[in-house]
């Protein structure tokens, strides 16, 4: 398994499998996540994507192609809002450099592990500009990521959906490659959202799917995906859309969600119905990790030098 980050070695064979690791955390507003995890100091919690990213890449099978890691720094540069983004200046950056590990690989799939919600735009944007209007996107999340910057939440990881679409940031929207179209993707899992950015699905012509739509069958979802007239799907799996009474596995608990075993039908059954290009796992918080963290934190032997 070969690790090439965006500074590294540029070789590669042309459509290959791409791993890309992605740990970005600043797409999180941090008002939210001091919020949502109050257990942490604000700079623990934030970081706690990037702890993510770290355990999904040891727990998940290995991966037999080539694996990419996107450069994200831990500073807190660039964290300012601009233009109604929160950290604009530090996504920007790191969304260029995720294009450009992209670009160097030209992989024909790529599983990214993130990160927050936001590392999905990249490698599917990526995966649109090479299938065209033969990619659908099915983005298994309990909200619906359409905010713009005009949204009351500056948090960039709840745009995503919005730029992929192309109604995102102008920034964000000049450095990629293509988009997708709103019809042609479809919101999963979706219960939770806020009152200025529900009607947006309405406006782009967003399908989306309850849980109870699909508590009992894929099939109201297989329905959509063969109406796309699309062979290829890219696949978001937000973590949070696992219902938090089960297990809480995001930053925020949000109960009602779909199970386990409904989540592993869906994606299986779109597995059968389509080829899957682009999967990606966002917004995995390890608290159990993070708190081990802290504990050993200073312990002789452990201390750098």
């Amino acid at each position: 398994m070969s690790h090439i980050s965006a500074s590294g070695d540029a070789s590669r064979v042309a459509g290959d499998h791409l791993r890309l690791l992605w740990p970005q955390w600043q797409g999180a507003g941090a008002a939210v996540v001091e919020e949502l995890a109050p257990e942490f100091p604000l700079g623990i919690a934030r970081r706690g994507y990037a702890v993510g990213t770290t355990v999904l890449e040891a727990v998940l099978p290995p991966h037999q192609g080539p694996t990419a890691t996107v450069p994200v720094t831990m500073s807190d540069d660039g964290l300012e809002e601009r233009d109604g983004v929160e950290a604009k200046a530090v996504v920007l950056k790191q969304l260029a450099s995720a294009l450009e590990v992209i670009r160097r690989h030209d992989p024909a799939r790529i599983t990214t592990l993130g990160g927050e919600c936001a590392v999905s735009v990249a490698p599917f944007a990526a995966l649109a500009h090479r299938y065209g209007d033969d990619l659908a996107v099915i983005w298994i999340d309990s909200h619906p990521d359409i905010g713009t910057p005009d949204s009351a939440y500056k948090g960039y990881h709840a745009m995503a959906v919005a730029a992929l679409t192309g109604h995102g940031d102008p920034d964000v929207q000049g450095l990629l490659p293509a988009t997708v179209a709103a019809d042609r993707l479809a919101l999963v899992g979706l219960h939770e959202w806020t009152d200025d950015d529900f009607p947006n699905i309405a406006a782009w012509g967003i399908r989306s799917y309850s849980p109870d739509r699909l508590r009992a069958s894929t099939e109201p979802l297989l329905d959509w995906v063969r109406a796309t007239g699309c062979t290829r799907v890219a696949v978001h799996f937000d973590v949070d859309t696992i219902d938090s009474d089960e297990a809480g596995l995001g930053l925020g608990f949000v109960p009602g969600g779909l199970t386990s075993s409904e989540v592993r039908r869906i994606v299986a059954d779109i597995g059968e119905a389509a080829d899957v290009v682009g999967l990606t796992i966002a917004e995995f918080v390890p608290r159990q990790v993070m708190h081990l963290q802290r504990i050993v934190s200073g312990f002789p032997l452990l201390q750098h030098g």
